[in-house]
């Protein structure tokens, strides 16, 4: 038993504090700026920007599908530009909101920069929703103006000032005016603590929510790339990033991997349509180091021998995040690509996506982990049932606290309250557990738990192990109401083409997996074949799993279907 002294202090292993029974990050703090200061994202990465060593020639960014270009110096220019028009002709004010409704492509980045420099409230969504999913986030958002394309347009309904449409000669005028005065965009005043950014969250379990975001949330997550990106610099002399973006520039993913790329000076490859094949043509034409991808994209890796007919030689890290990596998945790609890192993360479109991180190969190299604490971050283990706060080693709910962590849901002050508490908490929804050297694990979500009698199944276990089976090229676990059980695991495959899988193997597959249950890193303890509760009990095949754009398995989908008693919907 600890000590007096000693209840006071951090485990300098797990971050611990015996006497808060709360989580730190084992890492140094980072210095942020001051909070009263007047500060914009947009500035605090603009100006890291403009004191690299960049020439204004160097791409900023590229349209793999098009070839087309846009260097540092016409991002820029084009930034200046809109933001100028947009105060100007449009007679925008602070914290007006603008819904943006279009596909990556160059005009995104410059969009978002010049409405963020003004004080506007960015709100992206994903032009490919239906109209009254887009509805819905227009009823909570609230915006005066929105962007979108030749495409989308038409879901938008008549807002105060109209919709800009990108694919417009009007639009391309807006960014190449010559009559600029930077005095008008200059005397905008911009509070940290103002709104940034509306985000949707991915309404996975339940109905899309709008994340507020502040100037304040955003910048610390930039202080801590900019922080790792000064170590990097100091340590080699290499040429800047080139970065792949598979995640769309809507999603918080790519909307804060945008962000630092433009502070880090990097140059970034969108691409209007993602297709696997491409993306490799891409890897290999423009020489591309680092990608943000999603769990999905991380298992096409593994098992497409696409990625033997390109040069990849280039890639020296991928980042995933956005849903949970299966540990077989993640092993499996280590082997085959040993010299990408593969670096795993943990966040929610709440904490603008960064919670914890992989810092390094050290630290990358543990399977099943999300990496530990991000710095200036907090974290709890908490009981569901009885609320008590858990030490290293025991599952329950993770809350995070910390400068990351948003302000609220816009127009839902419900919902607001039962996700952050009165001290700042941020109750995730999400089964974790922290092992003896700090790194945090991901059971499953609370929400997803199937309840088979008086046991709770993570689907994600299951997932993991049925990712193993060399026909399944994908899967997904949902709860299947049953009189007896009140519900059964039920499994959606996707086999690989020419399997002949049938049901029946894929139930005694998973019923004769062993279980390992993984309490640290250090020791693993074999309890048994999977429990008889955690077998899959039901299967049915489909072409494939229907996802968000982050990867996120939309088991909605599936459990609707599944009670609807056909596949057709999907």
């Amino acid at each position: 038993m600890a000590d007096r002294n000693h209840s006071r202090t951090m485990d300098p292993k797990t971050g611990f504090r015996y006497e808060t029974r709360t989580y730190s990050c084992l890492r140094p703090p980072i210095p942020l700026p001051p909070p009263n200061q007047p500060l914009s994202v947009a500035e605090f990465c603009l100006s890291i920007f403009s004191s690299t060593s960049t020439d204004g020639a160097t791409a900023f960014a590229v349209n793999s599908t098009t070839g087309q270009t846009l260097t540092y110096s016409q991002f820029v220019s084009q930034v200046r530009s809109l933001a100028y028009s947009l105060k100007r002709q449009y007679s925008l004010s602070q914290n007006d909101v603008a819904f943006v409704l279009c596909p990556s492509s160059l005009h995104v980045p410059v969009i978002y920069f010049a409405l963020l420099s003004l004080g506007i409230i960015v709100s992206p969504a994903n032009p490919l929703s239906s109209n009254s999913e887009i509805a819905h986030q227009i009823q909570l958002s609230k915006p005066v103006i929105a962007f979108a394309t030749s495409q989308s347009y038409h879901k938008i309904p008549s807002l105060k000032h109209g919709t800009i449409i990108l694919d417009s000669p009007e639009f391309l005028s807006l960014l190449t005016r010559s009559d600029i005065d930077d005095d008008i965009t200059k005397r905008v005043k911009i509070n940290q603590s103002d709104t940034a950014a509306i985000l949707y969250s991915s309404g996975t379990t339940g109905r899309v929510k709008g994340v507020i975001m502040t100037h304040r949330n955003l910048i610390a997550m930039m202080a801590v790339i900019h922080h790792y990106n000064t170590i990097e610099a100091a340590g080699c002399d290499e040429p800047r990033h080139v970065t792949f973006f598979t995640v769309p520039l809507f999603h918080v993913f790519g909307f804060f991997t945008l962000l630092g790329s433009v502070l880090s000076a990097e140059t970034v490859v969108l691409t209007e349509r993602f297709v696997f094949a491409e993306m490799l043509r891409a890897v290999e034409k423009y020489k591309v180091t680092v990608m943000p991808v999603s769990p999905p994209l991380v298992l096409s890796f593994v098992k497409s021998d696409l990625t033997k007919k390109y040069d990849l030689s280039s890639l020296q890290a991928v980042g995933c995040g956005g849903a949970p990596l299966g540990q077989e998945v993640a092993q499996l790609f280590n082997k085959k690509f040993p010299n990408v890192l593969l670096v795993k993360g943990y966040g929610l479109t709440e904490t603008g996506g960064g919670a914890t991180t992989t810092a390094g190969p050290e630290e990358a190299a543990p399977s099943g982990t999300v990496g530990r604490l991000s710095e200036n971050m907090e974290a709890k283990i908490v009981d569901s049932v009885t609320g008590e706060t858990l030490p290293p080693g025991q599952r329950g709910e993770l809350w995070l606290r910390g400068p990351v962590v948003m302000k609220g849901y816009v127009g839902d002050e419900k919902a607001t309250a039962e996700t952050l508490d009165s001290e700042g908490w941020l109750k995730t929804g999400d089964i974790c557990y922290f092992d003896s050297e700090g790194f945090l694990y991901v059971v499953d979500r609370l929400k997803e738990l199937i309840k088979y009698k008086a046991y709770q199944v993570p689907p994600a276990e299951l997932e993991q192990l049925l990712h193993s089976h060399p026909e399944i090229a994908d899967a997904a676990v949902i709860p299947y109401p049953d009189e007896e059980a009140g519900q059964i695991p039920m499994a959606y495959i996707v086999r690989n083409p020419g399997s002949r899988l049938s049901e029946a193997q894929v139930i005694d597959f998973i019923a004769k997996q062993a279980c390992f249950y993984n309490f640290n890193r250090k020791y693993l303890f074999l309890f048994s074949l999977v429990a008889p509760y955690k077998k899959i009990r039901r299967v049915a095949f489909i072409d494939s799993i229907p996802k968000s754009p982050a990867g996120k398995i939309l088991r909605r989908e599936l459990v609707n279907c599944s009670t609807s008693g056909g596949l057709s919907k999907l």
